[in-house]
């Protein structure tokens, strides 16, 4: 599917009985996912792609020049690939799966689906970005931020925290993409700071409030942008690529204060899927991921922040070591993916 230049759609034991209970809800829908890429009968190293094609593409057919390796890549949402690999289990085509974020690398993790990677590749990051057992390495690092039109908002009205926007007087103003992998990051990460009652409260409160619901945080960037609606919750890199593109817009991004759960620090992810029987290319591909001239690609094209060490972000965006993220355990991001879209159908708000 084409979409417009570089802007993004939307990164132990055998699966316990709540992920099988969410991939049996969701195996008719994840059967029936459209997905693009076609593949040539096991000579390629097949990439299931949670990152748009737009966006990744022009890198992973750099890959496949430098190092002569051919691929074939699947595109799809990033929840809807880990549940597709999920039901395919030993016989999912998929050798490598690049996520938009790694809730749901957590959650192969979890079902035993995802290899250990080799200590040369997860030593490139931070071990706060990577996850403890080896089985996904973060790429590049996004902030949620509230995403406000200037023309519509004064920032002295925006509130102390992302809780405060169930009130009253922010009805209809706050748009949020329910079933985007990053959101349902940030619902989990909420979880673990205020428990599963509050944090359904919360979803609730954006239901009553009449929060309207997009398919991605593209849309929101783009509907805050033309006024349709004054606010969004989404990752600090929309906005900043749209307004690069055009500094005339009136989107503005807020990153709420003092560690709150609203200016969370995500990452994008790579796994290496454990049936592979290509190990070797598919460590290359994570390996190339995490290559200087490739985490260049990254914080030039999509303004996200690179991971690996030695690699700065775009001039105009703070260090990352900066950033007043809220703080999570991350691994556990996914070992909550499947309570996460259960509270998401409680509460109404999941469209």
């Amino acid at each position: 599917m084409t979409r417009d230049r570089r802007r993004p759609a939307g990164d132990q034991p055998r699966a316990g009985a709540g992920i099988r209970r969410t991939v049996g809800l969701l195996a008719a829908l994840t059967a029936a996912l459209a997905l693009s890429g076609c593949f040539n009968g096991g000579d390629e190293l097949i990439v299931y792609s949670g990152r748009s094609q737009d966006l990744v593409e022009p890198l992973l057919n750099r890959f496949a020049t430098d190092t002569g390796i051919p691929i074939a890549v699947r595109y799809g949402d990033s929840t809807d690939l880990a549940l597709q690999i999920a039901e395919e289990g030993d016989r999912s085509p998929a050798d490598v799966f690049l996520s938009q974020s790694p809730g749901t690398v957590g959650f192969l993790a979890e079902a035993g689906l995802l290899a250990r990677l080799p200590a040369e590749i997860l030593d490139r990051v931070d071990e706060r970005y990577r996850n403890a057992e080896g089985r996904w390495v973060g790429v590049t690092a996004r902030q949620r931020v509230l995403v406000y039109n200037e023309d519509l908002v004064d920032p002295a009205d925006i509130p102390p925290s992302v809780l405060d926007l169930t009130d009253p007087r922010y009805r209809g103003q706050v748009a949020v993409a329910p079933s985007n992998a990053s959101f349902q990051d940030f619902v989990t990460a909420m979880r673990q700071q205020i428990g599963d009652e509050r944090a359904l409260e919360w979803l609730r409160g954006m239901a009553a409030n009449d929060a309207p619901v997009y398919a991605n945080n593209n849309a929101i960037v783009e509907a805050v942008g033309r006024g349709e609606v004054p606010m969004g919750l989404v990752n600090h890199y929309y906005n900043e690529r749209f307004r690069a593109e055009d500094p005339s817009l009136p989107s503005r991004n807020h990153v709420f204060p003092d560690g709150d759960i609203g200016s969370l620090v995500i990452e994008s992810s790579a796994s290496v899927i454990a049936g592979t029987d290509r190990p070797e290319d598919a460590q290359a591909f994570v390996r190339y991921l995490l290559s200087e001239d490739a985490q260049r690609y990254f914080a030039e094209e999509t303004l996200e922040y690179p991971l690996a060490a030695g690699v700065e972000p775009a001039a105009d965006l703070p260090p990352l070591a900066s950033l007043d993220g809220a703080d999570v355990d991350v691994d556990a991001l996914g070992g909550g993916f499947a309570r996460t879209r259960e509270l998401l159908e409680q509460s109404g708000l999941d469209g």
